[in-house]
């Protein structure tokens, strides 16, 4: 159940509350995608069983992220496609992601499309207000929202997700109600809805601070998550993961497999990996990431990770998830000292109703998941005596 991360670091301009690493410049996009080809060809063993280096585990999921995917054309795909059928062994039946923006989603763009081994595409709409779009800096407006989920599904292309945010400074809450009503009478099977957060060093946190835009308002943000519970809820889309929802089975394999700690290679500027013992990350400078690929080298850091790092990543990831936290799992893979820890500290959120423990496993309420990051902080509190 190995996955596949590709960062695509192009954009046609920056997005306000975007703090992943991009270029707005395209110059170096022919060298990128040689520079990939060779990480590609550099990095084909790093998904074989550690136990067994002769055995070629197979992939289940690629996931191209960004960065704006889109902006590539049919045959730059394909390169990089027929790079990694080279070099992985790659099932038949992968979960193939593509990171789209709505004004690159044309009707001659997604035919082209049609011709590569793409089955599900991530469509970063955020709203379907002008008003909300040109705040965020975002390229579309909401018309080329609209018409971009349509031109994919009379593409034939089935398997759609879309993001939305809410929080933003000018969606009151009924804007955010009509929102996700777009969204289901869009018919989309997968929706991710993230809160607008304002991370330092971004255009955004510049314009919060000069009084530009007003900062977002946790009350606000706090009522719109309540929103989206209740009508995500009535709508039957299940809430797999704290910020995903999908209809029918619809759930992102591959965004799954990390929650689930499956291994994963990341590949492109800023990509990060993870194989069950460590966390590698590439150099997030694109000139730097291709010079070094020229040399056949690879310009990143490793982190071997300590019992407690595993813990604790365990705690943050599956109190998240639908599926939970194993209390069976943890005892057995890390020891009965972590599982006294854990239900020792758990307790008060129990008490509170902010955690359902059922069947030997934690799950987090709707009242719980306001909470998230506080809980799986507070058992995290561990490595102050394990580590």
């Amino acid at each position: 159940m190995a996955g596949i991360y590709i960062h695509i670091p192009f954009c046609k301009q920056a997005c306000h509350y975007c703090d992943f690493h991009f270029s707005t410049g395209l110059k170096n996009k022919d060298a990128f995608i040689s520079a990939l080809k060779k990480e590609i060809k550099l990095q084909q063993h790093y998904l074989k069983p550690i136990n067994n280096a002769d055995a070629k585990e197979e992939v289940s999921t690629i996931y191209f992220g960004g960065g704006t995917p889109s902006l590539f054309s049919e045959l730059e795909l394909m390169d990089i496609f027929d790079t990694l059928n080279t070099h992985f062994n790659i099932s038949s039946t992968a979960e193939i992601t593509l990171e789209a923006n709505p004004d690159d989603l044309t009707s001659k763009k997604v035919k082209q499309f049609k011709a590569l081994p793409i089955n599900r595409f991530s469509v970063g709409i955020q709203s379907f207000f002008d008003e909300d779009l040109k705040l965020m800096n975002r390229v579309h407006n909401c018309q080329e929202a609209e018409s971009a989920v349509k031109i994919l599904q009379d593409s034939g292309f089935e398997n759609i997700t879309i993001d939305l945010i809410y929080g933003i400074p000018s969606l009151t809450n009924n804007m955010w109600k009509y929102n996700l009503q777009k969204a289901f009478d869009l018919q989309v099977k997968h929706i991710s809805a993230y809160c607008l957060t304002v991370e330092p060093k971004t255009a955004l946190a510049h314009l919060v601070k000069k009084g530009v835009i007003k900062n977002v308002d946790e009350q606000q943000s706090s009522e719109q998550f309540e929103i989206m519970l209740e009508e995500m809820k009535r709508n039957n889309f299940v809430q797999y993961e704290i910020s995903n929802f999908c209809k029918d089975n619809f759930y992102s394999r591959h965004n799954s497999n990390y929650w689930l700690k499956e291994k994963y290679l990341g590949l492109g500027p800023s990509a990060h990996s993870y194989n069950g013992i460590s966390r590698q990350w590439n150099i997030a400078n694109n000139s730097l990431y291709i010079q070094a690929l020229e040399n056949n080298e690879i310009n990143f850091e490793q982190e071997i990770l300590t019992e407690v790092q595993q813990y604790n990543e365990y705690i943050l990831t599956s109190l998240r998830t639908m599926w939970g936290a194993d209390l069976k799992y943890i005892e057995t893979k890390f020891g009965n000292e972590y599982l006294i820890h854990c239900i020792k500290d758990v307790e008060k959120y129990v008490l509170s109703k902010d955690v359902l423990m059922y069947e030997n496993k934690l799950f987090l309420t709707d009242k719980g998941k306001l909470l998230a990051d506080k809980i799986a902080s507070d058992l995290f509190e561990i490595e102050k005596s394990y580590s």
